[in-house]
């Protein structure tokens, strides 16, 4: 019996916790699957999994073969896609959520692009302000802002995500301009609803602080609208620069505190596995990769 296909099944029976959910995963019948674990166990010399009716655990023999059994199926994987990628075009369909502003400023041009690239591909965007499930929404790719991933999740950093504090000229001729951090708790503060609204954390150089602002006078669950409220005279905000940086160049809106810089947060694709990971994924994350630089995104540059 083919080892390698013993040990993916015994990878995809811990995966998943039951050889039906492998043998499914597998396209094949929950009988073979379970002829593929018991020739893997004679070939090994040792019991890989304690069987019930209720659940599977691994002995200590599992725990050991585990790994390795799992680093030898993602060789194996590897190897093929390398060989076989030479004679695949990237064709396909892919299903990708991100925040509502980012979807739009900054990856739906990145798709338009991409598809021009690959005729074959079909790409669906959900744009959302909550982090989806991928598993339950059938989710390819997210990207997500933020420096707390999911551990469960495969993440690749794409990117970085700077804020500014800035208000406009109108509202800062009506209230005056803050010249230090502690001043901020005297003006009309715009404030994300979900994400950091009652305090902000500001660096220069080695010295920190962290306000702990007054309720914001508005709130918005979502940072376009956050930014055209503040463009309004609303008060000051805390504004990513993908978002605000080309109202700074243009004088619409004022950066203040200099010197002062709000917490980075990274850019991430994320993904639920490196297994079976099709050509149009791999292939679309190297894209964005290319297009937002890691650390000088082209939103970012002069």
């Amino acid at each position: 019996m083919d080892r390698l296909q013993a040990m993916q099944v015994f990878v995809e029976v811990v995966d998943r916790g039951s050889l039906t959910a492998a043998a499914e995963a597998l396209d094949i019948s929950r009988a073979m699957a379970s002829r593929h674990l018991e020739a893997l166990e004679q070939w090994l010399g040792a019991r890989l999994m304690q069987r019930s009716t209720r659940r599977l655990s691994l002995t200590d023999a599992g725990l050991e073969a585990l790994p390795r059994c799992r680093q030898m199926v993602e060789l194996a994987e590897e190897a093929r896609e390398v060989a076989g990628a030479r004679h695949q075009s990237v064709s396909g369909r892919l299903r990708i959520t991100a925040s509502m502003s980012f979807a739009q400023q900054h990856l739906a041009p990145a798709v338009a692009v991409f598809l021009q690239q690959h005729p074959q591909t079909q790409i669906e965007l959900l744009a959302s302000e909550h982090a989806v499930n991928l598993v339950e929404d059938r989710i390819d790719l997210a990207l997500r802002i933020t420096n707390q991933l999911d551990p469960a999740l495969i993440a690749r950093r794409l990117s970085v995500c700077r804020s500014v504090v800035c208000a406009a000229p109108a509202y800062l001729a009506r209230r005056g301009t803050p010249a230090e951090p502690a001043e901020l708790a005297q003006h009309d503060v715009a404030g994300h609803a979900r994400f950091g609204s009652d305090e902000w954390r500001l660096q220069r150089g080695a010295e920190r602080v962290s306000l702990a602002l007054p309720p914001p006078r508005l709130r918005a669950n979502e940072a376009m609208v956050l930014l055209q409220a503040v463009l309004a005279g609303a008060g000051i905000g805390l504004l990513p620069t993908y978002l605000a940086g080309p109202l700074l160049a243009s004088g619409a809106l004022q950066r203040l505190l200099p010197g002062w810089e709000p917490d980075e947060l990274g850019i991430h694709a994320v993904y639920t596995s490196r297994r079976h990971q099709p050509l149009l994924l791999r292939t679309f994350v190297d894209f964005l990769a290319g297009q937002f630089d890691a650390q000088r995104p082209y939103w970012d540059q002069p």
